[in-house]
């Protein structure tokens, strides 16, 4: 006789979510096994959107590999610049002068701010909420001015080159920036009122995709990904570089590792961001902000070298190989994005459908760095 358990179990069903850029953040295929509303098996299927930018370095000069990097994570451009610029500048032995290096810091939070706006935005579309996308964009905008202002684009940079930066700050520059930075602190308490102690939300994230510390340590997360679950992993901490080590700021951890902890983490770094902006606008000394001597066709001297930084999405490294000639012999990028998606696999089992969205967009991926 059959039990009642028995009775009431369903067939496996297989779903297809995307790639569809309102299900999945991008050209990304969750491949998921149900039973009724649960997740019982997911498996990521990435590659939709591959451009092969390591491969493309190969036969491009150091300077033009920069506009490459523009193309892996699109909405925080400014360090993948950077990491590229550093680890060219290692191969190179040079380095960026220090108006230049207050200037790569100031644009990188700058960008952090940006993305995070981002995520929170459409992190409120995914659980059903619209009005916090037009908070979001209205405060994004106002830093893709700033962006525009300094170098004349507002998404892909080539701001930061090898050396230096393309060029100094603008007259007035400066000015705006402070009154976007004041402007901006009252907001993120309005962004919590209007989203963060919705009883809806913390009901869809609090409990929701839990990553013990352990298991984020042990899948190589990192970023605000990895602090929510209590790690307190932060490259500009662990191995500071440009003028990170002469400033203060702090490193916001989560506690258990929820979709609440990831969100919450990324709000309190766009605090912490402002707070490096406002010490770089008060500290930058005078001076050149490139390199003298640097070839219009630079040929390190055959070498390798592995540079990171903190990107918005975590630990952004980049492995770079020189054999003498004008384009690099091997480039491979450690990319957040691709390695945080990886414990989808895990945490999504055993999770209703309704939440999938919920965990993916807690992620917070970028498929263009996922694929490169």
């Amino acid at each position: 006789m059959e039990t009642q358990t028995e009775q009431l179990k369903t067939d496996q069903l297989f779903v297809n979510m995307g790639p569809q850029h309102p299900s999945t953040h991008g050209v990304l295929r969750l491949a998921l096994k149900i039973e009724g509303e649960v997740v019982v098996q997911a498996e990521p299927d990435i590659g939709y959107l591959h451009r092969g930018t390591e491969k493309l370095s190969e036969v491009r000069g150091y300077h033009h590999c920069v506009v490459l990097t523009d193309r892996w994570d699109y909405v925080s451009a400014m360090p993948n610049n950077l990491v590229f610029c550093l680890a060219a500048e290692n191969l190179l032995n040079l380095q960026a002068p220090e108006r230049a290096q207050y200037l790569r810091v100031l644009m990188c939070e700058l960008n952090r701010i940006a993305s995070h706006l981002l995520f929170f935005g459409t992190y409120g579309i995914d659980i059903g909420a619209f009005t916090p996308f037009l908070y979001a964009f209205r405060e994004r905008e106002m830093i893709l001015d700033l962006f525009e202002m300094v170098c004349g684009a507002r998404m892909t940079y080539n701001y930061i080159r090898i050396g230096g930066v393309m060029l100094d700050l603008p007259e007035g520059w400066t000015e705006k920036c402070r009154e976007f930075l004041n402007y901006f602190k009252p907001r993120l308490k309005e962004y919590h009122d209007l989203l963060t102690y919705n009883p809806i939300f913390i009901d869809r994230t609090k409990n929701v995709g839990l990553i013990p510390k352990e298991k984020a340590i042990g899948w190589g997360l990192t970023g605000p990904n990895l602090r929510a679950s209590g790690a307190a992993y932060d490259v500009r901490k662990m191995e500071p570089y440009c003028v990170y080590g002469q400033l203060e700021f702090e490193t916001p951890l989560g506690e258990r590792g929820s979709c609440w902890d990831r969100y919450l983490c990324r709000m309190a770094e766009m605090e912490q961001s402002v707070y490096l902006a406002e010490q770089v606008l008060a500290q930058i000394p005078n001076g050149e902000v490139m390199a003298k001597g640097i070839a219009k066709i630079p040929k390190p001297p055959p070498g390798e070298t592995y540079v990171h930084v903190e990107g918005s999405r975590g630990d952004l490294g980049i492995y770079l190989v020189a054999d003498g000639g004008a384009s690099p012999y091997r480039m491979h990028v450690r990319a957040p994005s691709f390695i945080n998606l990886s414990i989808l696999q895990e945490i999504l089992v055993g999770g209703k459908v309704a939440d999938v969205v919920a965990i993916l967009g807690s992620i917070d991926i970028v498929l263009g760095e996922v694929d490169r």
